[in-house]
């Protein structure tokens, strides 16, 4: 399956020139606001494997007036990998798995209360768009970390929405749970 890999996005910021591991780990959490940040052990053990792929090259060191950093740069089949890559369509997942969902079948399963954990949820739900509304609209945001937020509030509504369908159906579902 396509999906968002560590390693495309060390190449595509490799592409704008020759970085070592802290920059690009730097870089990734500054244009990526809302992923999880890398590890510096994930940056240096992926731009390994690029170097061991042919992805990418070690371009030399440099000390800047502290530790030795080894600079990497993209290869011309790194170029050529991050296009395909970035060209490719993400296709819909076929499946989605749904934590919310799996806590209320099991809720419903171990004789707990799943309308309480919808309710709660949905309070943690809110409290994250709050947050999220709060960050795009603090002054001097940047268009990353907005559009960021725009897309974890859009999937923090959904959520919302399917939480809402799911406790009007809790009476069936309780039921065809407890028949199978």
């Amino acid at each position: 399956m396509i999906g968002m890999s560590t390693r495309h996005i060390l190449l595509g910021l490799l592409a704008t020139g020759p970085s070592h591991g802290y920059d690009l780990k730097r870089r990734h959490d500054e244009r990526f606001p809302q992923a999880r940040p890398l590890a510096y052990g994930q940056v240096y053990t992926t731009l390994q494997r690029l170097v061991r792929d042919g992805l990418a090259e070690i371009e030399g060191t440099d000390s800047d007036g502290g530790p030795e950093r080894t600079m990497y740069r993209a290869t011309d089949e790194g170029a050529r990998e991050l296009s395909r890559w970035a060209g490719e369509i993400a296709p819909p997942a076929p499946f989605v798995a749904n934590e919310i969902f799996a806590r209320v079948v099991v809720a419903i399963l171990s004789g707990g209360d799943p309308a309480g954990y919808l309710s709660a949820q949905r309070a943690a739900h809110m409290e994250r768009m709050r947050e999220l509304t709060a960050l795009k609209a603090a002054q001097g945001a940047d268009l990353a970390t907005v559009l960021s937020a725009d897309y974890a509030l859009n999937h923090l509504d959904a959520d919302l929405r399917w939480m809402s369908t799911t406790a009007a159906r809790l009476t069936t579902l309780t039921a065809e749970v407890d028949a199978a």
